[in-house]
């Protein structure tokens, strides 16, 4: 007999969501990553009951987040999005790289079901914990049936892959989704949709070095006031493959850090121009010397580089 597709997998990867201080007052003293995923789901009432399966893919401050937890979580996400009982995926995840995460995940997977990720601005132990609101949000999220692709859900918003990113370091309505604005917004369990959901082809895990040390070692530099092209020299002595430039303005470049950008590509490494603005996109000119990233904020046309060289 075929089953339904009806079961949730919450993966998680430690963050705030998972933290724990010594003190209810405190909500930035904590130490992140340390309660379980499967004692988060628990902390949900309103989940008791719910057919949820909970794996713990890694338990750390997403600060830290590397190639090698990417490449885990990928393949954990695509081993249980290929059965046939899963509807979708909830993925809890610290807020400073989950924008990055996001994107990452929906480059090479880009899954028809919905892989949600959420997390929290207060620990777990906090006076006023935001985690299992997302948690039950990501949740309804999937079982509404109209999401697909890789989205956040947070604070009450659902934003898509490409556009989100993080605007505050403590207010609990931290993401925003830049011109676009968020897909839906989370009312009483239900979904009220603004635009449609993320889409693509997808790189596949397949793709990805199995080994995650030897992925291409792409960086980002900032062009100000000021700057030098030394770090960009530094960079490519060193070995890099990749740099993005978050640049000002219109992808606008101090011109000691684009002559050495210049001669980096001339010695093969690749490069692409963003802008340090959040919100926007890079517009081409006849001035061009480097190739822009359009709308992607520098974390994302890192990522963008990343498979590129690969």
């Amino acid at each position: 007999m075929q089953k339904t597709a009806q079961t949730i997998v919450v993966l998680g990867t430690g963050g705030t969501i998972a933290g724990t201080a010594a003190d209810a007052a405190d909500n930035v003293g904590y130490t992140a990553g340390q309660v379980g995923v499967a004692q988060l789901v628990k902390a949900v009432p309103a989940l008791a009951g719910a057919s949820l399966e909970s794996e713990q893919v890694v338990q750390i401050d997403s600060k830290d987040m590397s190639h090698g937890v990417w490449l885990a979580l990928a393949q954990r996400c695509a081993h249980h999005l290929a059965r046939e009982d899963v509807a979708g995926l909830v993925v809890t995840h610290g807020t400073d790289t989950m924008e990055e995460t996001a994107w990452f995940l929906q480059r090479v997977l880009a899954p028809a079901k919905p892989v949600v990720l959420t997390g929290a601005m207060r620990p777990s132990t906090a006076l006023q914990t935001d985690g299992p609101q997302n948690v039950l949000d990501a949740v309804h999220v999937i079982r509404s049936g109209l999401a697909s692709g890789v989205v956040v859900a947070f604070a009450g918003q659902v934003h898509g892959a490409r556009d989100v990113r993080k605007l505050h370091p403590y207010r609990m309505d931290v993401f925003g989704s830049g011109d676009g604005g968020p897909l839906a917004r989370i009312e009483e369990g239900g979904l009220r949709v603004f635009r449609p959901w993320p889409s693509g082809m997808a790189f596949g895990v397949g793709r990805l070095p199995t080994d995650a040390a030897a992925w291409p070692w792409v960086e980002i530099v900032t062009s100000h006031a000021g700057a030098r092209g030394a770090a960009v020299r530094a960079l490519c002595a060193a070995g890099v493959k990749g740099i993005v430039v978050a640049a000002t303005g219109n992808g606008t470049l101090h011109a000691d850090v684009e002559a050495a950008l210049l001669d980096a590509v001339a010695q093969g490494v690749k490069a692409l121009r963003s802008t340090r603005t959040r919100d926007g996109c890079v517009l081409g000119t006849v001035n061009d010397t480097l190739p822009s990233a359009t709308d992607l904020t520098p974390e994302k046309a890192r990522i963008e580089l990343l498979l590129q060289l690969m």
